[in-house]
């Protein structure tokens, strides 16, 4: 007989509250830019704007990626808000860092996307510039490293594991495509579903920094 807090099904309750808290949570700390976001004109002019929206998402996704790592499959020891808001607190500076010239980055790339030419190059790199900040991301929020490090760390691994650098690919399409043909609101109500995927598809490089660079 199972323990109580240690079964299959008490462990699969507390991965759907820890996913639900925190979803909600991702959405309160992101609030200040979702909600001008969405009422945006889906117009290039307005992707400075959409980029100064997405910076509270940072913090956000990080503080979701921390709290999701963290988590207890244990009903008795559950307390994903206050891992949260922890994570929140400890990760939101050296996330910006990084999080924010990657969106005046990709603001500025997709400018030059609308205006034309260079178009298959230009997507290259936007493209690019978001499964690096992906593995900054994970990074940034999972271990302590100065901001440097962490952008070699994220440009390192997109080569040393390609399979995470294609399963990041893959959930940026998906999510891509939520926007396409729903809206940024809706991929801010899955945000947390695609942050416990992110986490997922970056074992082999959590795994390595674990084992090389975490003492």
């Amino acid at each position: 007989m199972s323990v109580i807090g240690a079964g299959p099904l008490a462990r699969t309750a507390a991965l759907v509250h820890t996913l639900l808290v925190t979803g909600v949570l991702v959405l309160l700390t992101g609030a200040a830019g979702i909600v001008p976001l969405v009422l945006l004109d889906r117009d290039a002019s307005n992707l400075p704007l959409v980029a100064v929206c997405a910076i509270p998402a940072g913090p956000a996704l990080s503080a979701a990626l921390y709290a999701l790592r963290r988590r207890s499959g244990d009903l008795t020891d559950l307390a994903p808000a206050r891992t949260f808001l922890r994570g929140y607190r400890l990760n939101a500076t050296a996330v910006l860092k990084l999080w924010v010239p990657f969106l005046v980055w990709e603001a500025v790339l997709g400018l030059n996307l609308a205006a034309g030419g260079w178009t298959i190059p230009v997507a290259a790199v936007a493209l690019l510039a978001a499964l690096w900040q992906a593995n900054a991301l994970v990074i940034a929020s999972l271990y302590t490293f100065r901001a440097r490090d962490t952008a070699r760390l994220a440009a390192y691994f997109l080569v040393r594991t390609p399979k995470v650098t294609l399963g990041v690919a893959a959930l940026a399409v998906l999510a891509g495509a939520v926007v396409v043909l729903w809206s940024e609101a809706v991929l801010a109500l899955v945000a947390v579903v695609f942050a416990a995927a992110l986490l997922r598809t970056a074992r082999p490089l959590r795994d390595e920094i674990e084992e090389r660079f975490v003492r």
